[in-house]
């Protein structure tokens, strides 16, 4: 994001085999502008909370918080129901005046703002609220000191007194609500009155960050979220009957779990075969009995930014281990993974849910592997409720009817976000496709390391082949939207927004590690997500962090690929072979400059290769000419994929036999 720089321009793609230096036409074109951070980011870098090399600046800071809650799920009614004490710590520099909270389960009451339909529950009851002990009155007016407004999914509170740097607070709340319902239409998170997944469950402190303050957008349905890293302790009470599993380390197992029980999951950390923790036969004894005819399953978990909870009696529970060198010491620890669902015609989707473990640990091994360790205890996987899936911390939510591949494609999806969002964390409404993008690239790799035509009967699957790419199914078509959009502004009812924030991205970082090459790419790459992990990145730091690993400026891909619809068409427009060479002329006919490699095939095999360098483009050439040794040519050939060329049929040259 700095001034374009010939040099490392021309180094960028002058390619091992470019010796000769293209010749380029004078025809202009369009040429990218540079890529312009807000004033807010700009500021953050003034005040040293962000740096111009992608790094958190030396005064960087991050508010958090913790939670001490009990909760109570009653099936019969559908009732979530909790009580608990939310503290807030203000390590800004500043002193704030107000604090706001998110009621996400107010997407469900009537009458407020939503961008897709949602059941109406009635939304969140609070039954109380209180500060340090003093009651919280709900303001009819003026909102004055002690006082609170809710509007829509947003609860802002006025503070007695602004909360001064490094001072914390304590607010303690109760309430409750009703789960939405699969009739009635319930996405992410909800019941089909035999499977309960609870998320968006409490009151939840909404994100003030070092670049725009308070974030308080509501939530409309399809945007998701910006949470602050907090600490959980979470106490859940359930029918004694209910298999239970959460976020974080489940902290009384000999309460809830019988001896029985408890020896399978311990055998199931120490071999890599799937243990079947619960059986069908075994549901309703494998837990405790209980006084009451209820349990309370305990909870707590560390600097994460948000907790889920699942729970059914109608679940199995297969469980192995994951091996993942989690302390850098050179021996892996054992990861905990759990697959809970209905099994065979009991659950309403056609999948192979018994080899969900096996799916879930392939997952946090190969991307432990390619990224950084998956730091936690346990990752479970749920089936149920929802047609696609869902993330949260150590938890994720399936569901669908799923071949083999299908299954393993969520799977490893949904555990991928365990990276992004949960641990490198920006704002996902605003910028959607930093987590959502980042997770289908690392899906496409897991897809090629599992499906790798291996001797175990794994069959091979393509899954960069452009065919599986909804960036070429839309790029071109008038219909594509930017990936920088706010999540809850792209266009309603087209596969825009999909586009957009999964697919676009994902192709993009596909191409960077062709046009970089492997080692420099996945060095870079992993350097962005190591060095905000627990941290809050923009785009912006995404984009330096990028540059300064690579050392050149990227304006000219990220402006045309996230900043606008901008499309790649490159073409052979002739060959002509001479006594003195084989002159070949590539021509740009699209608007986003892209280094081309060309590669020339000879009669007995030999190739040979060159590259037009971007800066061709941006110096406002259409075509280059480049001049090869001569021979008798069998091909010529442009990449398509790797270049994110929307239209490869003129990428290829064969001479007329």
């Amino acid at each position: 994001m700095k001034p374009l720089r010939l040099a490392t321009l021309l180094l960028l793609a002058s390619g091992a085999g470019s010796a000769l230096a293209p010749e380029a036409a004078a025809q202009e074109r369009p040429r990218p502008y540079p890529v312009m951070p807000p004033p807010a980011f700009e500021k953050a870098v003034a005040n040293g909370t962000r740096t111009a090399s992608g790094e958190p600046g030396p005064n960087y800071w991050q508010n958090g918080g913790a939670y001490d809650i009990d909760v109570t799920l009653e099936p019969e009614t559908r009732t979530v129901r909790g009580t608990g004490t939310m503290t807030y710590i203000n390590r800004s520099p500043d002193a704030l005046p107000t604090l706001l909270v998110k009621l996400r389960q107010n997407l469900h009451a009537p009458g407020v703002p939503r961008n897709r339909p949602a059941e109406v529950t009635g939304g969140v009851t609070l039954s109380g609220l209180s500060l340090g002990g003093m009651d919280l009155t709900q303001a009819t007016g003026r909102m004055e000191p002690g006082q609170y407004s809710i509007d829509g999914t947003i609860l802002t509170i006025r503070l007695p007194q602004p909360l001064a740097p490094g001072s914390s607070l304590d607010l303690d709340v109760a309430w409750h609500y009703a789960l939405a319902t699969v009739e009635g239409g319930t996405f992410r998170q909800g019941t089909d009155d035999e499977v309960y997944y609870v998320g968006y469950w409490y009151p939840q402190f909404a994100m003030y960050d070092d670049v725009v303050g308070w974030h308080d957008d509501p939530y409309l349905g399809n945007g998701e979220h910006y949470m602050p890293f907090s600490d959980y302790r979470v106490s859940i009470t359930a029918p004694e009957d209910f298999i239970m599993y959460a976020t974080g380390e489940l902290e009384n197992p000999e309460a809830v779990l019988t001896d029985e029980t408890r020896g399978r999951l311990e055998r199931a950390l120490l071999k890599d075969d799937i243990v079947h923790v619960v059986r069908a036969d075994e549901r309703g004894s494998a837990t405790r009995d209980a006084s009451g005819d209820v349990l309370t399953w305990e909870f707590t978990a560390t600097n994460i930014r948000d907790f889920a909870f699942a729970g059914s009696d109608k679940y199995v529970w297969d469980a192995t281990r994951a091996n993942v060198d989690q302390d850098g010491d050179g021996t892996p620890e054992a990861v905990l993974i759990n697959a809970l669902y209905r099994p065979g015609a009991e659950s309403p989707y056609d999948a192979p849910w018994e080899r969900s473990a096996e799916f879930s640990a392939f997952s946090i091994e190969h991307l432990s592997e390619i990224l950084w360790p998956y730091p936690w205890p346990h990752m479970t996987a749920v089936e149920g409720i929802i047609g696609g899936g869902m993330e949260f911390p150590m938890m994720t939510l399936i569901g669908g009817n799923r071949t083999d591949s299908r299954l393993f494609g969520v799977t490893y999806h949904e555990i991928a976000h365990m990276w992004y969002p949960m641990m490198t964390q920006q704002d996902e409404k605003s910028f959607t496709w930093m987590d959502e993008g980042l997770t289908s690239f690392n899906t496409n790799e897991g897809r090629e390391a599992f499906f790798d035509g291996s001797a175990d009967g794994r069959p091979f699957e393509d899954a960069w082949a452009r065919e599986n790419q909804g960036h070429y199914r839309l790029a071109g078509s008038g219909a594509a939207v930017e990936p920088m959009r706010h999540n809850d502004r792209y266009p309603l009812g087209t596969p825009a927004r999909g586009t957009a924030s999964y697919s676009t991205p994902a192709v993009l970082l596909h191409a960077m590690e062709d046009l970089f090459g492997y080692d420099a790419f996945w060095s870079a790459y992993r350097d962005y997500g190591t060095t905000w992990a627990f941290k809050h990145p923009y785009p912006y730091d995404l984009m330096n962090s990028f540059e300064a690993d690579l050392g050149q400026d990227l304006d000219w891909l990220w402006t045309p690929t996230l900043f606008e619809t901008w499309t790649v068409d490159v073409a052979i427009a002739s060959v002509e072979s001479t006594a003195s060479g084989v002159i070949v002329t590539v021509q740009d006919k699209d608007l986003a400059p892209m280094p081309v490699r060309v590669t020339v095939t000879y009669a007995g095999g030999t190739v040979q290769e060159q590259t037009v360098p971007v800066q061709t483009w941006l110096s406002g050439a259409r075509e280059a000419v480049l001049t090869f040794p001569a021979g008798e040519v069998t091909r010529v050939e442009l990449p398509s994929d790797t270049i994110l060329d929307i239209d490869p049929s003129d990428n290829v040259y064969t001479p007329a036999m």
